[in-house]
């Protein structure tokens, strides 16, 4: 009982402006609230161990009257004076948080509208009182007192302010966590809402499959003579594999599909999975063949089922026909090929490593809407923290707003990590209490139609730096921008990554964090890589971590062993610039 009242009690400090209750000199309707709180001077009794509580109960007294009157309501409950709900009471209304009534009730008007639950209303007339406790015996519990942004902070805008502070970090994030190397228009970065507009409108047409097919048949054959027109590219997608001892699949976007294209007519056709009555019952109806011609640029969209005869009609038609494949066949090509076929099944992978390097207008259309929707959760967090008490609030709050905007995977396993929990490079637990800690790493982002978003923000939780905090803060903001810098098509990505490197040595040195040696001893030995021990940043498409960037897991140099991008940034490609 005590903890409601302390709540009660510092709920005070916040309360809204709601319309006051018209009184009359002779006495007032009183209103109970709730069938769990009663007011003073009703009729009934307190059960035993509520008296008991209200003995020991101080520092409760209300406004007084003079200090709250009201101007004199016109009509009045009595034709007098009316005085505020808060002045007779001393009470701070229910739900403070929710929208305020939208009329006042009197005796000729009655009828409750205040957001409350079991409502009702005294028939009785009876004087004002000068105070009234109210108690309830509900488990309420007042939060710890470590925290320095407890119920002094729960005033939403107060939290606004944390947005503001922070808005502008937040918002270079979404749009400059990642670059985009082309000169295109399309690909300049959306600043307001026409370039938005244009985004919505660049996603509304097809998505360019074969374009993207077009695009590794001209790698194949700058790479392989036999990549000529009687060559055909066919791609099995992943099937779908059950849950080991469960029934539920593992989770694909679009599984059991195949892909055929003939290089000698750009002929692009995808086969899915045939219609199974059985299964409408209990999943609905799939992709269709006309929603798939819709949704993507191919010629022609057929059952699996028709895939042997399909294939078994192209070896028909050339006997020396050439099958590009990624991996050896499971099924359908195996049931025509024999031996006679001739097949190719190392050169295609690596050609799609590489062609998904580079970006057209509609994959970046997508990445952007991605962050679009990854930005407003990012926010929705920020406006959380006050009222959040375990990193799993936080990460509950960020896939809330990206399912509600629309994006109902995330692009990997967001990190929600605070305090020394932040310094795990892919921390996983998101499950550690707030208090007492004075940072909390957001590393999360939404997918959008099978492409990603990664943002990565660090986020004062009492809404203001410590100076200790501030200093690395404004230090890795160094560096980032430093590689903004530099980036442009055709750098070299190690270049960066050292500069980034000198810039922490730099800057550690200043801060007294590194001593006894020069920046260039220190940068030979190496001793950056113990406070930036990852990859300065990574392609980004359809994948977090995009596949063509070449890395060299075996590098003896320690400072460049984990970078997940070797050599030069081709125009057009998307990279994360995340130095830490």
């Amino acid at each position: 009982m005590a903890n409601s009242v302390r709540v009660i009690q510092r709920r005070k400090q916040y309360r809204p402006h709601w319309e006051d209750l018209s009184v009359g000199p002779k006495g007032a309707q009183v209103i109970n609230y709730s069938d769990r709180f009663t007011l003073s001077g009703m009729t009934g009794t307190f059960p035993p161990e509520v008296v008991k509580g209200i003995s020991t109960v101080s520092g409760t007294d209300g406004p007084s009257s003079s200090s709250q009157e009201a101007p004199a309501a016109a009509g009045g409950a009595q034709g007098g004076e009316a005085v505020s709900y808060a002045a007779q009471t001393g009470l701070i209304k229910y739900a403070p948080m929710l929208t305020p009534p939208g009329s006042k009730i009197t005796k000729k008007a009655p009828t409750p509208r205040y957001p409350t639950s079991s409502v009702i209303i005294a028939k009785t007339f009876l004087p004002t009182p000068k105070q009234t406790t109210t108690m309830t015996a509900s488990n309420t519990k007042a939060p710890p007192q470590s925290r320095q942004f407890q119920m002094e902070r729960l005033d939403p805008y107060r939290s606004r302010a944390t947005v503001r502070e922070w808005g502008p970090h937040l918002s270079r994030t979404a749009r400059g966590h990642f670059a985009t190397l082309s000169s295109h228009p399309t690909c300049n970065q959306p600043e307001n809402m026409d370039q938005q507009d244009s985004i919505e409108s660049i996603l509304k047409g097809k998505y360019p499959a074969k374009a993207h097919c077009a695009k590794v048949a001209s790698y194949l054959q700058t790479k392989s003579a036999n990549a000529t027109g009687k060559a055909v590219l066919y791609l099995e997608g992943q099937k779908t594999i059950l849950i080991e001892d469960n029934d539920e699949p593992r989770p694909f976007r679009l599984p059991d599909c195949h892909l055929i294209y003939e290089l000698s007519t750009s002929k692009l056709t995808l086969f899915i999975p045939d219609l199974d009555p059985d299964m409408v019952i209990w999943t609905g109806l799939p992709l269709m063949p006309a929603e798939a011609l819709k949704i993507y640029d191919i010629d022609g969209c057929l059952p699996n089922s028709s895939l042997p005869a399909h294939l078994s009609s192209l070896v028909q038609k050339d006997s020396d026909i050439r099958f590009y494949i990624k991996d050896i066949p499971r099924d359908a090509l195996l049931s025509v090929a024999e031996t006679t076929v001739s097949t190719d099944a190392k050169l295609l992978h690596p050609a799609i490593d590489e062609c998904r390097v580079t970006k057209d207008s509609y994959e970046v259309a997508l990445l952007r809407k991605a962050n679009t929707v990854s930005t407003a959760a990012h926010t929705a967090v920020l406006r959380a923290i006050p009222t959040a008490y375990n990193e799993q609030d936080l990460e509950a709050v960020f896939i809330a707003s990206c399912i509600s905007s629309g994006a109902k995977h995330q692009a990997y396993h967001g990190i929600f990590g605070s305090g020394e929990n932040a310094a795990t490079l892919h921390y996983q637990h998101n499950d550690q209490p707030l208090p007492d800690r004075r940072n909390i790493l957001v590393d999360a982002g939404a997918e959008w139609n099978c492409y990603c978003s990664d943002v990565t923000r660090t986020i004062p939780l009492s809404g203001t730096f410590d100076p200790e905090s501030r200093a690395i803060y404004t230090l890795v903001l160094r560096m980032q921008s430093a590689a903004f810098a530099l980036l442009e098509a055709g750098v070299k990505w190690e270049t960066l990554h050292t500069r980034a490197h000198e810039i922490a040595v730099e800057g550690l040195l200043e801060l007294g964090i590194l001593r006894n040696g020069t920046a260039e001893e220190l940068m030979k030995e190496r001793i950056s890589v113990a406070f930036f021990p990852h990859g300065l940043g990574h392609y980004l498409g359809m994948d977090t971590h995009d596949p063509g960037g070449n890395p060299d897991y075996g590098d003896k140099d320690e400072m460049f062993r984990f970078l997940r991008i070797r050599g030069e940034i081709p125009d057009g490609a998307v990279v994360t610039v995340e130095p830490g």
